[in-house]
């Protein structure tokens, strides 16, 4: 399948900007329906229990569908596999916003899970529409749009709560629909095949399989440092509010104010200072400067006495998360195989979401038993030994640039 991309700095420019906007909506409605989903299960007489269950089976799905749909976005385009799972997404909510019963709930977060495994194949579409050297400062600016959706869907969910019980869920549904309507109408493929498409395909588990054989080869580092990297920022984030609470008595109605303060440092280093640093440092020296101050930030986490010195020690972790995630996604991108970027993706999206499964559970039991600053200590060093990894991964090996991320016409 060949794609008439238009090649243009204008054209390239437009696909980004509508592959940022989806992903923003697509993010706000996730969040409009994610802080009700434990009173909703409550309502219809779940035990806690139950709802941890209900909160698992999204990442389960997430894990089982991330390479299925890079492998799809690979052998069939990244076009498609994004209009079905925002399709998939629509149709969640609707049943969520109805579910009068344990069982649709968890139908509705399994559906959910599976159409939110496509975030490997719209890092995917990035890698195909922009240069090398612009790509970390692309894949921060589709991290910054996730990052405004996270502050602006509670919000917008809590409001919507009023209108009914149904509201949220038909919201956010509706959401989903004008996303699909955008991309059907101004996102076209991303991906040029040529001689790839008639390569032989991997079996579907085989890189997954290679990056716990083989943790040294490039591409498998790079996943490793993301998977840890994330691990690390999923565990302070689940006891965040535990420790606050415990150390400085933030409840409730004045934990809100933490997270908005996160989020926007976290904003501002993603759309607006990521691309000069990355620039000026490049995708290598960006990735470990990221890492040392992740490293510093969870570290000195547990230190201040105060909630004023607490607040200069906190943009340690969205700066540094800022910098790692990104540059390691395009480092990821560089190194692949591009016949297989969608699949290599997925991979990554996989380990990622088996370290989202496995945070909250170490770090709530080290806060349990081993004291209220262990959880950061434990992801500082974490992050620390896969530190290691940054600084043997080498400049990226020249690769074939589709017409689209080189900006010559007719490649194909």
């Amino acid at each position: 399948m060949t794609s008439p991309l238009d090649v243009t700095p204008r054209g390239q420019f437009r696909r980004l900007s509508v592959l940022i906007a989806v992903n923003l909506v697509d993010m706000i409605g996730f969040m409009i329906v994610l802080p009700l989903l434990p009173f909703y299960a409550l309502h219809l007489h779940a035990t806690p229990e139950t709802v941890g269950r209900l909160i698992a089976s999204f990442s389960v799905a997430q894990l089982v569908a991330a390479p299925l749909w890079g492998r799809l976005s690979d052998r069939y385009g990244r076009r498609p596999a994004l209009l079905i799972g925002l399709f998939a997404s629509a149709m969640a909510y609707v049943v969520f916003g109805f579910a009068d019963s344990i069982w649709l709930l968890f139908a509705s977060r399994i559906v959910q899970g599976a159409g939110g495994g496509t975030t490997g194949v719209a890092q995917a579409y990035v890698a195909d529409t922009v240069t090398p050297k612009d790509r970390a400062r692309a894949l921060g600016w589709l991290s910054a749009a996730t990052a405004a959706g996270v502050m602006v869907g509670p919000a917008l969910g809590s409001l919507a709560a009023h209108l009914g019980r149904a509201a949220p869920g038909l919201i956010a549904a509706a959401l989903c629909v004008v996303n699909l309507g955008f991309a059907w109408g101004w996102l076209p493929e991303s991906r040029v095949s040529g001689v790839d498409a008639a390569r032989p395909r991997r079996p579907l588990w085989q890189p997954a399989w290679e990056t716990l054989r083989h943790p040294l080869a490039p591409v498998a580092r790079l996943i490793w440092i993301y998977a840890v990297g994330l691990f690390a920022f999923s565990a302070m984030t689940s006891v965040l509010a535990l420790y606050l609470g415990a150390e400085f008595g933030l409840n409730e109605r004045t934990i809100g104010y933490v997270f908005l303060y996160v989020g926007i440092l976290g904003f501002v280093m993603r759309s607006l200072l990521l691309g000069p640093i990355v620039d000026r440092l490049g995708e290598n020296r960006a990735m470990r400067l990221g890492t040392i101050l992740l490293v510093l930030g969870l570290a000195l986490y547990p230190l201040p006495p105060t909630l004023l010195l607490l607040a200069l020690v906190i943009p340690l972790v969205p700066i540094g998360t800022a910098l790692l995630f990104p540059a390691t996604t395009s480092l990821m991108s560089r190194h692949s195989d591009p016949a297989e970027l969608g699949t290599t993706m997925g991979v990554a999206q996989t380990f990622a979401g088996i370290a989202r499964v496995f945070a909250p559970l170490a770090a709530t039991s080290a806060f349990q038993r081993l004291g209220h600053g262990w959880p950061f200590y434990l992801a500082g060093m974490c992050v620390a030994l896969v530190g290691v990894m940054t600084f043997r991964i080498g400049h990226a090996p020249p690769r074939p640039v589709t017409a689209a991320a080189s900006g010559e016409v007719g490649a194909a």
